[in-house]
Parts: C-alpha cells; structure tokens; sequence
C-alpha cells in the first residue's frame, strides 16, 4: 500500500479561483460543484490561496448587511493553504488526514503547479480498496 501516490486518486483540476475573481462568480462556481472549496491559482499554476463555503458565507452576510457586493475571492481566501505533492504516499495524507484540518487539498506537480484535488473519501477509497484486494 506505500506505492500508492495521491495522483492515482486524485480528480484533476475540477475547480480553481483567481485573486481577482468577482466573489459573486465564485460562489456560483462553488455552488454548481460538490466541492466544499476550492484553490486560489495565479497565473503560473501556483496555489496561492484556498476559498471555503466558510469565507464566501462570512464575506455575503456581511456584504449583504452593509450592502457591498465588490469582494474579490483574493479578499477572502486563506493565504496559507496546505497541499500535496502528487507523488506523495497515500498512506502518509491518510496520516496528514488525521492530524490536520483540511478534509480536501490541492495536488501539485514537481514544479508546484496545480493538477488535481484530493479529497479524504478519495484516500478512505483507496485505502479501502487494497484492504478489500488483499
């Protein structure tokens, strides 16, 4: 089960968000996904944010008290996400899993760009699977 990497179970890049993305449209874009947030990439493929359901829920009520609606995903997103390299162990981010936050993260290539997403019923999965196979 140590040979199994992250980028065999993966999904590609089913969702990203630029800084100066309208905050409108990526709520839209997050509410037609099944995804609970998605990474923030600049124009080289690096993730240099992560926007939640949390942030964009925080940032429309109180936008919608003050009756603002020019928010910027870069004006909400967290600036620190965690991600993972696609050649990482599945057995390890199911150790990461347990002991940090993140239910989903960005996958990266060797050169930190972004390629996919993977989430913590994809790693339950693939654990799972070679359980069963065995």
């Amino acid at each position: 089960m140590e040979n199994l990497q992250v980028k065999q179970f993966m999904t590609g890049k089913s969702i990203s968000f630029t800084e100066d993305m309208n905050l409108e449209a990526a709520v839209d874009k997050l509410l037609a996904s099944s995804l609970i947030g998605g990474p923030v990439v600049n124009q080289e493929g690096h993730v240099v944010g992560w926007l939640s359901e949390q942030d964009c829920l925080a940032k429309i009520i109180e936008a919608n008290y003050y009756s603002e609606h020019a928010a910027l995903v870069g004006d909400v997103m967290s600036c620190a996400p965690l991600a993972v390299q696609g050649t990482l162990s599945i057995v390890d981010l199911a150790q990461k899993m347990i002991h940090e936050k993140p239910k989903m993260y960005p996958v990266l290539n060797e050169d930190a760009e972004y390629v996919g997403l993977i989430t913590r019923k994809a790693v339950l999965g693939a654990i799972n699977s070679q359980l069963i196979n065995k």
